[in-house]
């Protein structure tokens, strides 16, 4: 860590044992008491670390509070590249927003949408593959992969129903940069309730609509959360082609996590079958678009 701008700075450097990310992850404290998040990755991986780099100095810029990017560089006599960023203070949302009122999950809810909002204000490049075709792409993938799994869903046969039956909502919708993994486990609380946003390692491009797809993990810890999002984005209650389309990216995410879930163990696959239940039942087995966590009247405050 020694080639690592200011390390000479670094009086307390703690390994971050947390998330899904590849990275090594180090919770940086300096002579000065400045916090700090360290990432680093393999120099083969070079190219991306600096993408997500610049992506997020560009996200930082419009005023989204999160982990304001600091250096980037290379280290291990070449071997590593590494990101520095400011540290967000606080819980993980996930942990925090069963301790607040619902007035206060709401109001953070509303926050996270708008700053998904600004995000959604970075267009992707100019040659970005259709999005329709994109997507059947990915989505017949999917259904291949599941269709193979040795494990089923209960009421698969609706959430497959429902993708063919709406794969024409997927037509002539925009492109902008999404964060990859939005939801309450990529945001921080802090003592003073304010909002963060963590972890643009998954960011990528495509539908912005199609980001609200991980939100079943939000609604699980806080339908008043959720639904903050939903409203903050669209500043009051969004139209019905955004629930349709919800509902659809949340079904082709079903198929997908159960197979993903398998080399993590029994406890992810329980979890992955549990979601499908619960998503089922938000959305009267596909019969219905507007998810029954979704608060209506919250619209109107």
């Amino acid at each position: 860590m020694q080639s690592i701008k200011d390390y000479n700075t670094f009086k307390k450097i703690e390994l971050i044992n947390k998330g899904w990310s590849t990275d090594q992850k180090y919770y940086i404290e300096t002579t000065e008491n400045e916090k700090r998040l360290l990432r680093i990755a393999s120099i083969s991986e070079y190219d991306k670390k600096k993408a997500e780099f610049e992506i997020m100095k560009q996200v930082a810029a419009l005023g989204v509070t999160m982990s304001q990017p600091l250096d980037f560089g290379i280290c291990h006599n070449g071997e590593s590249v590494y990101s520095l960023f400011t540290w967000c203070e606080g819980q993980d949302a996930g942990d925090v927003l069963s301790q607040l009122t619902e007035i206060e999950q709401y109001e953070l809810g509303v926050s996270s949408g708008q700053m998904l909002k600004l995000i959604h204000s970075i267009s992707a490049p100019l040659n970005q593959e259709d999005w329709e075709i994109r997507f059947n792409r990915k989505t017949n993938y999917k259904i291949e992969k599941y269709k193979a799994c040795p494990i089923k869903l209960d009421g698969d046969e609706q959430i497959m129903h429902y993708i063919e039956n709406n794969r024409y909502l997927l037509s002539d919708r925009p492109q902008c940069l999404h964060h990859g993994d939005y939801h309450v486990g990529n945001m921080i609380i802090s003592p003073h309730n304010t909002l963060s946003i963590i972890d643009f390692n998954r960011y990528d491009f495509g539908d912005p609509w199609e980001e609200f797809n991980r939100i079943v993990w939000s609604a699980e810890a806080s339908p008043h959360f959720a639904t903050g999002q939903l409203n903050g984005y669209f500043d009051g209650k969004p139209p019905i082609e955004f629930f349709k389309l919800l509902a659809f990216y949340i079904s082709s995410n079903m198929l997908s996590s159960i197979y993903w879930a398998i080399p993590f163990g029994e406890k992810e696959v329980i979890t992955m079958k549990n979601q499908a239940k619960n998503v089922l039942s938000w959305f009267d087995h596909m019969n219905n678009p507007v998810p029954t966590w979704y608060i209506s009247h919250l619209a109107n405050i």
